[in-house]
C-alpha cells in the first residue's frame, strides 16, 4: 500500500506540475529531446568516422575512423558475402557452367573440410533369365509351380508379380494364346532361385497356370506386388544408403596493386576493381577445372608440415558411361544417349549436357526430325544453352572448353542439376591485406578464398560420354 500511495503521490504533484506551469514543463520536454537527437547524431558521426580496437572478449569494435568496405571486411567478413556471389555470378558465366550451376542452387554450409553424404540409390526393376526352363519341369513334380534361375534374385519377394519381355500368355482356358505378355506371381524366393506361378500361364495335362517354355536371357521386368484378402503383411523393403565422403579444396587468389601504379595516369581506366574481375575469372575456370576432373586426396605438404587437401570431381562421381565411335553422331546414336541418359535412374526430365568442341560439333551434323529436335536456344542459370528435345525429355547443350584444355574434346559430361550440391566451408569472400604495415610491400592486397567441394546426390542421374 505504501508503493502506491507513493506512485498516487508522485502522479499527483506531476499533473499540478503541468496545470501550474505548462511552459516549463514544455522547456523540459523538448530539451530532453534535443539532448537525445544531439547524443544520437554524436554516435551515428562516431561510427561513420571510424577504427577498430578489440574488445574484452577478443571481438573488434568500430570507433573513431572513417567507416570503409576494408574495415567491413576486416571486421565482418562474410557481411558483404550475397553481394559478392551476385557480382560472381555476372563474370563471364559461359566459361564456367559447373561453377555458375552449383552457385545458383546455393551452397550448403559444412562444418568441417570432408563432406560425409549419403547416396540412395533405386531398386532394380528388370533382370534375365540365366537358365532356359522347360514347360514339363513343374507338372512332372505334380505342380504349377516353376523354379526360375535368373541374374538377379535377390531383387525379387515374394507377391512380386513379373512381366516376361517378348513371351506372349494364354487366354483364360489355358490354350489359345492371347494379346497380352506373359505374367507370373513369385509366391517365394530360395537359395536356388525365385518359385513363381503363371497368372495367364498355360495349361499343360491337368494343371492350370502353368509357366511355358523360356529361353535363357529372357527379360523379367518386376512390377507391383499382389496380396490376398487377408493378408496383413508384405515383405519388407529395405533402401540402405551409401555413405561416401569429398574433400574441400581451399582455393585462393591475390591481387596486388602497388601505391605508384595507383597513382600514375593510365591512357585506360585500369583499377583495383578491374584486376579483381580478372583475378576471380581465372580463379572460376580452375575451381571449374578441379570440380569436373580433380582428384580426391590428402597430400602432405613436407615443406609446410601440414595437409593439402584436394577436391574429387563430379566426373568421377557420375553412375553411367555412354561410348561413341564415330565423328559424326547419326539420329539413332543421339536417340540412344537420350534413352540413356533419362531412363533407369527417375532422374529430371531436363538435363545438362557439357561437351568438348569435337562432342559439340558432331551434334552439331544431326538434322532437326520429328524424332529429335534440335538448334532451339534457351536460357538458365544466366547461360545461354542450346536444346536437344526427344521422347525421353530434354537435353541443354553447352560446350565447355574445360573439356578440350583437358585433353577431353571427344568426352561430354549429362548432369542432373535437381542432383548436385555445393558444401562450402569457407564461403567465397575477399580479405584485405595490409602489407604496408606489416613492412613487406608498399601495395594494396586483396586475397580471395573459398573452400568448398561439389558432389552428386544420386549418382545414376549423371552419366559420362566418352569416344571410344
Amino acid at each position: 500500500m505504501k508503493e502506491e500511495n507513493c506512485t498516487s503521490r508522485i502522479l499527483r504533484h506531476a499533473a499540478e506540475a503541468v496545470t501550474r506551469h505548462p511552459v516549463l514543463v514544455f522547456s523540459i520536454v523538448m530539451s530532453i529531446m534535443l539532448l537525445a537527437m544531439f547524443m544520437s547524431q554524436c554516435t551515428a558521426e562516431t561510427l561513420l568516422a571510424a577504427a577498430i580496437i578489440p574488445g574484452v572478449a577478443g571481438g573488434k569494435h568500430v570507433v573513431d575512423g572513417p567507416l570503409t568496405t576494408d574495415l567491413t571486411r576486416e571486421t565482418s567478413p562474410s557481411l558483404l558475402l550475397n553481394e559478392i556471389d551476385r557480382q560472381i555470378v555476372k563474370i563471364r558465366p559461359m566459361a564456367t557452367p559447373v561453377d555458375q550451376i552449383s552457385r545458383y542452387a546455393g551452397a550448403k554450409h559444412s562444418g568441417a573440410m570432408q563432406v560425409d553424404y549419403y547416396n540412395v540409390d533405386t531398386k532394380p526393376t528388370a533382370t534375365t533369365l540365366a537358365d532356359d526352363y522347360s514347360e514339363s519341369t513343374s507338372t512332372a513334380k505334380g505342380s504349377p509351380k516353376a523354379l526360375l534361375s535368373t541374374d538377379d534374385d535377390q531383387m525379387f519377394d515374394a507377391s512380386d508379380t513379373i512381366l516376361v519381355q517378348g513371351v506372349y500368355g494364354y487366354e483364360p482356358d489355358g490354350v489359345a494364346r492371347s494379346k497380352n505378355e506373359l505374367v507370373l506371381y513369385v509366391t517365394e524366393r530360395t537359395d536356388d532361385g525365385i518359385v513363381v506361378m503363371a497368372v495367364n500361364g498355360k495349361r499343360v495335362g491337368a494343371f492350370m497356370g502353368c509357366v511355358p517354355n523360356l529361353e535363357a536371357g529372357t527379360t523379367l521386368v518386376r512390377m507391383g506386388r499382389a496380396a490376398s484378402e487377408l493378408d496383413v503383411m508384405s515383405p519388407q523393403y529395405e533402401a540402405m544408403p551409401q555413405k561416401d565422403s569429398n574433400y574441400c579444396q581451399i582455393f585462393k587468389m591475390q591481387v596486388e596493386q602497388s601505391t605508384l601504379q595507383k597513382l600514375a595516369n593510365k591512357e585506360t581506366d585500369w583499377t583495383m576493381s578491374d584486376q579483381e574481375e580478372a583475378a576471380i575469372y581465372d580463379m572460376r575456370l580452375g575451381m571449374e577445372k578441379s570440380f569436373l576432373f580433380g582428384v580426391k586426396q590428402r597430400l602432405w605438404h613436407p615443406d609446410k608440415k601440414e595437409n593439402i587437401l584436394f577436391t574429387g570431381g563430379i566426373w568421377h562421381q557420375a553412375g553411367k558411361d555412354f561410348h561413341y565411335d564415330s565423328d559424326v553422331l547419326s539420329e539413332n546414336d543421339v536417340v540412344e544417349l537420350m534413352r540413356k541418359a533419362f531412363t533407369g535412374n527417375n532422374g529430371s526430365k531436363r538435363k545438362v549436357l557439357l561437351g568438348g568442341s569435337k562432342l559439340i560439333g558432331a551434334l552439331s551434323h544431326l538434322d532437326v526430325t520429328r524424332v529429335v529436335r534440335s538448334g532451339e536456344s534457351v536460357s538458365k542459370w544466366g547461360i545461354d544453352f542450346t536444346e536437344l528435345r526427344s521422347k525421353f525429355g530434354t537435353l541443354y547443350l553447352l560446350l565447355s572448353e574445360v573439356f578440350d584444355d583437358c585433353g577431353m574434346a571427344d568426352n561430354g559430361l549429362v548432369i542432373d542439376p535437381e542432383y548436385i550440391q555445393k558444401y562450402s566451408h569457407i564461403p567465397f569472400s575477399t580479405e584485405a591485406l595490409n602489407l604496408k604495415s606489416s613492412g613487406l610491400r608498399n601495395t594494396d592486397a586483396l586475397v580471395l578464398t573459398e573452400a568448398s567441394c561439389l558432389v552428386l546426390r544420386y549418382p545414376q542421374a549423371h552419366m559420362r560420354i566418352m569416344k571410344v
